[in-house]
C-alpha cells in the first residue's frame, strides 16, 4: 500500500522510495533463504550496493497496492543482481524495473570477499 509519507505532494510515489521497497525485497529474498544479515554484521561482513540501474515507466500514486519481486542472479562468487520490479496489484501494470549489483563485503578487510556458502549454495 502506498501511503502519504511515500509520495510527493501530488501524491505520486517519489522516485527514491522505490530503492527503499526494492531493499526490503533484497532483504526478504535473504530471510527466505534463511541468511542473517545480523549474523553478517557481527562478523564484521555485508551485503553492499556496487551499482543500480532503475527505469521508471508510470507514477505509483496514494493508496495502489504494489507488488515488489525480487530474483538473484548470480554473477560470480562475490557479485549478483537482484532483479526487482514494482507492479500494481490491481491491474498489472509495471510501474519500475531495477536491476542492483550488490557485493559481499569484508568490513574487518575493506575488501570485498565471496558470499556465504549456504548462499552461493542456492545458484548450484
Amino acid at each position: 500500500m502506498v501511503y502519504v509519507e511515500d509520495t510527493d505532494f501530488q501524491g505520486v510515489v517519489y522516485h527514491a522510495n522505490y530503492l527503499k521497497y526494492f531493499e526490503r525485497g533484497r532483504s526478504e529474498f535473504l530471510i527466505e533463504h534463511k541468511i542473517s544479515q545480523a549474523q553478517a554484521l557481527q562478523a564484521q561482513e555485508s551485503f553492499i550496493v556496487k551499482k543500480l540501474d532503475v527505469e521508471f515507466f508510470y507514477p505509483a500514486v496514494l493508496h495502489d497496492n504494489l507488488i515488489i519481486s525480487s530474483t538473484a542472479v548470480l554473477l560470480s562468487k562475490a557479485r549478483m543482481h537482484f532483479l526487482h520490479s514494482a507492479r500494481t496489484q490491481k491491474n498489472d501494470t509495471l510501474i519500475v524495473n531495477g536491476i542492483v549489483e550488490v557485493c559481499y563485503f569484508d568490513a574487518a578487510k575493506s575488501k570485498p570477499k565471496a558470499f556465504p556458502k549456504n548462499l552461493l549454495a542456492l545458484f548450484e
